[in-house]
């Protein structure tokens, strides 16, 4: 099967550019309409949502259903197109079961956690005591 990737926060013109660099992927765009759907649901109808998917703040990349080094080529390809901050996730058993919403919720607490991590390692006070 082939794997999937999903976008939401990208202007047409990036998702275009996302497709191009992304070739062997299938890119769907998830649009505002999906927020309260389950995440199994959007990828099991991927092929029929219609719409754009630039109404988050934020931009989202899940891939579903792609091998660790399939991640790692497609966030160093995505990385080269130079979009701005981009959060990176992959499906889970776990994360299938979550409405939309609540995953982007989860996904921008964990994003900020992170954040915060590699600033207080790039601070000059920041004692590694591990």
């Amino acid at each position: 099967m082939k794997g999937k990737i999903f976008v939401i926060g990208f202007g047409r013109d990036e998702v275009e550019g996302l497709r191009a660099t992304l070739d062997g992927f299938n890119v769907y765009e998830i649009p505002e309409y999906c927020r309260d759907w389950i995440l199994q649901e959007i990828v099991e109808k991927a092929d029929k949502l219609r719409g754009s998917g630039n109404w988050h703040v934020k931009k989202f990349l899940l891939m579903h259903n792609v091998s660790n080094n399939e991640v790692k080529d497609i966030i160093s390809r995505v990385r080269s197109l130079n979009l701005g901050r981009v959060i990176f996730a992959t499906t889970t058993p776990t994360s299938l079961t979550w409405k939309l919403d609540d995953l982007i919720k989860e996904l921008i607490k964990e994003d900020d956690y992170f954040q915060q991590m590699q600033r207080a390692r790039s601070a000059k006070f920041y004692l590694d005591l591990i």
